[in-house]
């Protein structure tokens, strides 16, 4: 008799499929949460300044939910590798859902502040935690789909994030921009309890790693990384950058460099373990992602004033010119894994990479003042070059590590990346600062002289000087860009020693 039935193999083949794409989808609601957290917020800042008041420290709402994702990200790598993945999502959506219930009633700005830092407490294990799944749930040859998932993901976020909370802001309450998580995070916590499940270790092998948690070097590094984000993201800024605030904030945070050196050193299972730096691969990738974080600064922050104070561009306008480089970066992620398997991992990063320098330099010798079309060019580009940069140095680092340093390897290069963008933030501002102070003859700075153009009231050398600022912000970013590119070339092996997955 013939039967039909699918085979037992066939089945639980059927059940792990289905499995895997509930798990995919949670990932990508989870990685919606933290996406959409970085671009909901900022259209909302006037109707949350007028409501709460507090506009002299607003702009904590953005850098303390920064500080708060970057310093965890190292902590949450290595706790899913010590714990697992599981527990440790479902834990970090727990407070980044808490976070966002807590803002919904916040009823100051330093109270929204506070819980902006809690949501940025659990955001750390969203960014980290689903990034090192995706390579869990994926072998190498189709790692690439769900990274192109995830920056999909990214790309509708920044699009779509600012006009949904200019909506929720004018024809509901911001408050709603906090409480719209909670849905989406509950999905995405079922799905994960409920589909989500990592291989079993033995009783004495879980007993034997929980015990050697480094949770001094934790708190170490939670402290360490806290003040000196704050004295970049706060220096030139509350205070000049010789004053005795950032002096202070500085020694600090050098003497807590050297107390997480000595802790670290001493620590069974340090959070921070020497191997990250001492291979060759991961240095060379974090150093490079690093130099991502830190160019990406200059169109993200730069180009909208750019786009409006130079170009005459409306904000709807100016936000297209920025918005079209989320199109072409996951695109060119997508289709990396067809260079990468011909050249290699490295040698499509430094293809990517350098031509990205030769956009950045490109972008100080438009014609001023120039038509929209050019940036927006120059920005299409740049989100493929980018595109093909990241995407291979992601994948090929995650493959030379097994399931046990995975998390806290995924976890390093997230963390450089997010300290190279504190940092572009600080030292670009400075850049464009000094322009400014330059060509217009005093201390001028960025925000000042924006305010000055939206009000018909700024001379016409005042647009010529804004465009010099821009320029010399991506001549640095062109800068960092070459950096990076030399770093691939010096320091990472031209074949990455992936592991053969089993």
């Amino acid at each position: 008799m013939d039967d039909t039935r699918p085979s037992v193999r066939e089945s639980a083949q059927h059940v792990s499929t289905n499995r895997r794409g509930a798990v995919v989808a949670a990932l990508m609601l989870a990685m919606a949460l933290a996406a959409l957290d970085a671009t909901i917020v900022s259209t909302a800042v006037p109707q949350i300044v007028g409501d709460l008041g507090g506009f002299s420290v607003f702009s904590w709402l953005f850098s303390g939910y920064l500080l708060a994702v970057t310093v965890t990200l190292p902590v949450y790598g290595k706790l899913s590798d010590t714990f697992g993945r599981k527990p440790v999502l479902i834990a970090g959506s727990a407070v980044f859902l808490l976070g966002s219930l807590l803002c919904a009633v916040a009823w100051n700005m330093g109270a929204l502040i506070a819980f902006r830092i809690v949501q940025g407490l659990g955001g750390g294990a969203l960014q980290g935690t689903v990034q090192t799944l995706a390579a869990d749930l994926y072998p190498l040859k189709e790692r690439p789909k769900i990274q192109a998932k995830l920056s999909t993901v990214w790309a509708v976020a920044a699009v779509a994030g600012p006009g949904i909370g200019g909506v929720l802001a004018a024809y509901a309450d911001w408050r709603w921009i906090f409480l719209v998580n909670l849905p989406i995070g509950a999905v995405a916590l079922w799905l994960i309890a409920r589909h989500l499940h990592e291989p079993q270790r033995s009783v004495r092998e879980t007993t034997a790693t929980r015990t050697r948690v480094d949770w001094a070097g934790a708190l170490a590094v939670f402290a360490c990384g806290g003040v000196l984000l704050t004295a970049l993201v706060q220096a030139g800024v509350a205070w000049p950058w010789l004053s005795w605030p950032s002096l202070g904030l500085f020694g600090t945070g050098f003497a807590l460099v050297a107390a997480v050196v000595l802790i670290e050193r001493r620590a069974a299972e340090p959070i921070i373990p020497g191997w990250v730096w001492r291979r060759r691969t991961i240095a060379a990738v974090n150093l490079a992602l690093g130099a991502l974080g830190f160019l990406m600064v200059a169109p993200a922050v730069f180009l909208p004033t750019y786009a409006q104070s130079v170009l005459g561009l409306a904000p709807v306008a100016a936000g297209f010119v920025l918005s079209v480089w989320t199109l072409s970066w996951p695109v060119s992620a997508a289709l990396s894994q067809h260079v990468y398997r011909r050249i290699g991992f490295r040698n499509t990063a430094m293809l990517g990479i350098g031509a990205a320098a030769l956009i950045l330099f490109a972008f100080p010798f438009l014609p001023y003042p120039g038509a929209a079309w050019q940036p927006t060019l120059l920005m299409l580009l740049l989100g493929g070059a980018l595109g093909l940069f990241q995407l291979p140095l992601i994948v090929g680092v995650q493959s030379t590590v097994g399931w046990a340093e995975r998390g806290t390897t995924t976890a390093s290069v997230l963390f450089c990346r997010q300290t190279g963008q504190t940092i572009g933030a600080a030292v670009f501002g400075a850049v464009a600062n000094g322009v400014l102070a330059s060509r217009l003859g005093g201390a001028s700075d960025l925000d000042s002289v924006t305010r000055a153009l939206d009000a018909g009231t700024a001379p016409e050398t005042t647009r010529a000087a804004i465009a010099d600022a821009v320029h010399a912000v991506y001549m640095g970013a062109g800068c960092a860009a070459a950096l990076a590119f030399a770093v691939l070339l010096v320091l990472a092996p031209r074949r990455f020693p992936v592991l053969v997955e089993q």
